[in-house]
């Protein structure tokens, strides 16, 4: 006995057939909310801070929501005089392109936004769908970011440096000397208080911890910033100023250098030190059910390090 199938039925079962999954086929890997983090960047699109913006956008397309969290150094050598700088573009608007980074950037200044007009940064806000720079320190909580039991602040950190405020020389002095680090910190460990996030990040440019062969620790931050950290709880401080990827775990917390956004110096392990790699890359963070998980990218897109980091102030062993 014969079995005939027209031709509209086997069309039919074609169709059917390839609208089922593969057998052994892996499912897409679920989104999960995070964000990307990364520093000292602004160089026109050169020393790989193209190739890094390139792999950020194939990052951010795999989170849910997201966001980005630049820490830093974001315009070389010296900043930006205005709203209307032309580095707005050449090392912002047209490197960082793609569709997924048209997402809120969190801006943090640097040493080097220090050395001509760092309320330009400030005011650039107003001027911009996605730069979120609404003071020179602030926070920034879930219902911005959009992950649940978190705040993030950032802070202003060049104004705590002493050195800077000795060259009164230079222009860097001049801006920082306008600038009250008893105000900021004050404010800080009142909002650390308050807050009853399980999960709290705070960023900032300079190091704290570092193994970095330019910076290395920053003692005015490890004096006037480090206490507040322990006693508040804060889960991580990231950074960038030291131009390479590093973890440290140490006194409690976790320290992520992410300066890596395009030329990279020598780093070195030190107390503490989990991972580091002088490599142009990037930090991505995840959260999950019992906290954060992040990851380093370099400049390919490849994954060289990740951890996991626990929450309610207590780095996971």
């Amino acid at each position: 006995m014969s079995i005939t199938i027209d031709r509209r039925t086997a069309l039919g079962g074609l169709v059917a057939a390839a609208s089922l999954p593969l057998i052994g086929a892996a499912p897409p890997a679920p989104q999960r909310p995070g964000f990307i983090a990364m520093g000292d960047w602004g160089r026109g699109g050169s020393d790989h801070q193209r190739d890094v913006a390139v792999q950020m956008g194939l990052a951010m397309q795999g989170l849910d929501g997201g966001f980005v969290l630049a820490v830093g150094d974001n315009f070389y050598e010296s900043g930006v005089a205005s709203v209307d700088d032309p580095q707005w573009r050449t090392s912002f608007e047209d490197v960082y392109t793609n569709p997924a980074l048209q997402r809120p950037w969190f801006v943090a200044l640097g040493n080097h936004d220090y050395k001509t007009n760092p309320q330009a940064e400030v005011d650039y806000t107003a001027h911009s769908k996605r730069w979120r720079m609404p003071s020179r320190y602030y926070r920034v909580g879930p219902e911005e970011h959009g992950l649940t039991g978190t705040d993030l602040f950032v802070i202003d950190t060049s104004p705590l440096v002493h050195s800077y405020r000795e060259k009164v020389e230079a222009r860097i002095a001049v801006n920082v000397a306008g600038q009250d680090p008893a105000t900021q910190l004050a404010w800080l460990d009142k909002a650390l208080a308050a807050s009853a996030a399980p999960i709290k990040l705070v960023a900032g440019h300079h190091t704290l911890r570092s193994g970095g062969s330019s910076h290395g620790d920053t003692p005015e931050l490890v004096e006037q910033l480090l206490p507040i950290l322990q006693r508040r709880g804060v889960l991580a401080y990231i950074n960038g100023h030291d131009h390479d990827m590093q973890h440290i775990r140490r006194d409690g917390l976790d320290y992520i250098c992410c300066g890596s956004g395009s030329q990279v110096r020598p780093v070195s392990a030190v107390e503490g030190t989990r991972f580091c790699l002088s490599r142009s890359g990037f930090a991505l963070f995840t959260r999950t059910a019992t906290g954060l998980g992040f990851a380093f990218r370099d400049f390919t897109g490849a994954e060289v390090y990740q951890a996991a980091l626990g929450d309610r102030g207590r780095a996971a062993a």
